[in-house]
């Protein structure tokens, strides 16, 4: 099965199901990543800007206050849905279900952006070289992507708890294959899009603290449902999941404050031009 197929069928199943679910925890948890990045980006009145992977439609909101006209293009139907409600009266504003990495594009757009949409391309290069031939003649890209899991406590801290209860990969993964981390290699990311055809490539990090839960169960609530924590998770049952998700809470509770649990993120703040 093509990896983008296995996308579509995750983003459409439990997984897209519960993101929209949770989404207005998760927006707001990735409020200061968001603001830094549709701040970067910039979008003027009147320009085609393109939000891939765009989720529920938090940063096409964002960008569209601007008074740009802004497609959000996503693989998932029930995150779409509620993206269009959420949007309903607001101008300036479309949606498209679709792969962005082999849609056509009806007309050029002069910005391409992304909150943490473009990682889970099937073929990176090719994608990003599509993608470009979408971008106006001195347009530019803008995205955000995570950096390694060990830099982003917030999503790695559950997973490394849960480790001992899983049985070992029966093959070493690979850390490019589609998914959260595949451009936390900086190196690899840059020379992505300078075959993708893309110039003026600037890769800057990011690192903020995220409010992940206002209290520990709810902290052991989200971990659960959303990132390398859900997926173990859900591989365990009876006294092995018992176990293991007191040993989540024992990992957790040591980080929450009187304000809640922070943990840190970091993250690449990418630009390129056409």
């Amino acid at each position: 099965m093509p990896a983008n197929q296995q996308q579509y069928q995750y983003w459409n199943g439990p997984g897209g199901e519960t993101w929209a679910l949770n989404q207005a925890r998760l927006d707001d948890m990735l409020k200061p990543l968001s603001a830094a990045v549709v701040k970067v980006a910039a979008a003027a009145p009147g320009e085609r800007v393109m939000d891939i992977g765009c989720g529920c439609g938090d940063t096409s909101i964002a960008l569209a206050m601007s008074g740009a006209q802004v497609e959000g293009v996503d693989l998932s139907k029930p995150m779409l849905d509620l993206a269009r409600h959420r949007a309903e009266h607001r101008p300036g504003l479309s949606f498209t279900q679709a792969d962005a990495s082999i849609e056509p594009f009806t007309s050029p757009v002069q910005l391409l952006f992304s909150r943490f949409g473009v990682m889970f391309f099937d073929k990176p290069i090719e994608a990003f070289s599509h993608l470009h031939s979408g971008l106006s003649e001195g347009g530019r890209l803008v995205f955000i992507c995570w950096q390694k899991p060990s830099a982003n406590p917030w999503m790695s801290l559950g997973g490394k708890a849960l480790r001992p209860f899983l049985p070992a990969p029966a093959i070493t993964p690979d850390p490019r294959a589609p998914g959260p981390f595949a451009f936390a290699d900086r190196d690899f990311l840059e020379v992505v899009l300078g075959q993708a055809g893309f110039s003026e490539i600037v890769i800057s990090s990011l690192e903020k603290e995220l409010k992940v839960a206002d209290t520990l169960d709810e902290a052991i609530l989200i971990q659960g449902q959303v990132g390398p924590a859900a997926r173990a998770i859900a591989e365990l049952s009876g006294d092995n999941l018992e176990k293991a998700l007191a040993a989540l809470r024992q990992a957790l509770e040591g980080f929450m404050g009187d304000d809640g649990l922070w943990l840190g993120s970091a993250t690449w703040l990418v630009q390129a031009k056409y």
